[in-house]
């Protein structure tokens, strides 16, 4: 039985889908300046380079935790047409941590990316909802820059150039989307289990984007920007629980699924494919790199 489960999940890994070719791709490379140059350097294309940044999103500080020098390991797929498909692998080291998550589908479960463990990498938010911005101010008491006075700052502010794309950090119902006071254009998105994440100063709101919409994490639900109070382009943003503020960098983050039994079993298959194929084919974009 192992045998013929190694066989299948290796097929669905190499071999093309019906009715196009499927290439399975391998991409090394280091950071240096933002995430998305150095993954465009290393020829990943750039839907390929959002999911890595989501699954990297789940639990690290991209801010803090990611700096030049640290390296990175991918395979993705890429179709006949030219097409880029999804990550399959992520192999992600730093000089704190090392990283690695592999693409599976659980029996009668969604797609997700998990540790070697089993582990979903998945969580209910999160760490940071905007992609290539700076950390400018941490939650907890400070001297407001626009106000000139001392107050509790209820969030953290995430620098970036105007226009960045800012993401739903979980899936949620948006209870407020408009214009706010001080937050400038604000969206309120409550989400399970008395959760509720705030994005303020946005330039504009994402299409569509108002009160009684459900919105799936990573969404596009705004734009960096400077309304309201503020002193330059950046996010602010909360995270409230039972309508209590509390850090977003320090809020619990638990895994939403935890593979056992059978699917655990053909998961450790799977993920003896994935390694070996890592160790075994060479890097395949180098020629596409500009």
């Amino acid at each position: 039985m192992r045998l013929r489960w190694f066989c299948l999940i290796l097929l669905l890994l190499a071999s093309p889908a019906a009715g196009e070719e499927r290439k399975v791709l391998r991409a090394d490379g280091r950071i240096a300046g933002t995430l998305n140059d150095s993954f465009g350097a290393a020829g990943i294309p750039p839907e390929v380079g959002r999911e890595i940044v989501t699954a990297l999103s789940w639990d690290m500080d991209l801010q803090r935790e990611i700096t030049g020098g640290d390296r990175f390991v991918v395979l993705f797929e890429r179709f006949s047409d030219d097409r880029p498909g999804h990550l399959l692998y992520l192999d992600f080291l730093t000089l704190k941590r090392h990283l690695t998550l592999y693409r599976h589908t659980p029996h009668r479960g969604q797609t997700e990316f998990f540790t070697a463990t089993g582990r979903s990498a998945q969580k209910d938010l999160l760490r940071t909802p905007v992609d290539g911005a700076r950390l400018s101010s941490t939650f907890g008491p400070r001297h407001h820059p626009v106000l000139g006075y001392g107050r509790q700052h209820q969030g953290v502010d995430f620098a970036a150039p105007s226009g960045t794309p800012v993401y739903a950090a979980g899936y949620g119902l948006v209870e407020v989307a408009g214009s706010r006071g001080g937050y400038g254009n604000f969206i309120r998105i409550y989400h399970h289990h008395g959760y509720a994440t705030a994005y303020g100063h946005l330039s504009r709101l994402g299409d569509g984007i108002k009160p009684g919409m459900r919105v799936r994490q990573g969404q596009v639900i705004g734009y960096v920007g400077s309304t309201g109070l503020s002193s330059g382009p950046h996010l602010h943003y909360e995270v409230r629980r039972d309508g209590v503020a509390v850090d977003p960098l320090a809020v619990a983050r638990p895994a939403t699924v935890e593979l056992e039994g059978d699917d655990l079993r053909r998961f450790k298959q799977a993920v003896d494919v994935y390694d070996r194929t890592v160790a075994t084919m060479p890097l395949a974009v180098a020629e596409r790199r500009p």
